[in-house]
């Protein structure tokens, strides 16, 4: 079994609940638009860190993390990016890499606003956990938390973490 501890759009700043809430989860996944390298190193520290970069990462994340991250947790095969859309609406990119093999799980961030639904099309799970950082028009913070356990998905969680000041 695995715990994962998703999160998405810090824009360059970690809200310390991030800490108490992911204190128990075997890796951290990151949705992109992470917005410093510094992010990225204080949550490698922390927990085993995949991740993708989003639309507002620089040249330095763009060297650490990639465009689609496709790997597989347990037996669940998994495809993170940052600009994915959502079910019915994927963007152009997305729809491509989805074409090419769906995931059990595909996750993104971008939208800002927390969304987890069933895609009939491509039998998979979509997952986005919202905005956890200060920038967006989000007016509450969220995560997402929840285990794999060899095929399945479950005891996730949506999680607030504060509103967005």
């Amino acid at each position: 079994m695995k715990r994962i501890g998703l999160m998405s759009d810090t824009h360059g700043y970690i809200d310390p609940k991030i800490y108490e809430y992911f204190k128990g989860v075997d890796e951290i996944w990151h949705a992109g638009d992470v917005g410093t390298i510094d992010v990225i190193d204080e949550l490698r520290k922390f927990k085993p860190l995949r991740g993708v970069y989003g639309n507002i990462d620089d040249y330095n994340i763009r060297k650490e993390l990639p465009e689609f991250n496709r790997f597989k947790c347990e037996d669940v095969e998994v495809l993170i990016t940052h600009i994915g859309g959502k079910p019915g609406n994927f963007s152009i990119p997305a729809t491509t890499e989805l074409n090419k093999k769906a995931p059990k799980l595909f996750i993104c961030g971008h939208s800002h606003i927390l969304l987890v639904k069933m895609d009939p099309r491509y039998k998979m799970l979509c997952m986005n956990p919202g905005a956890c950082g200060f920038k967006g028009f989000h007016s509450v913070k969220t995560i997402l938390r929840f285990s794999i356990t060899g095929d399945r998905i479950h005891d996730l969680e949506a999680i607030e973490i504060g509103k967005r000041v």
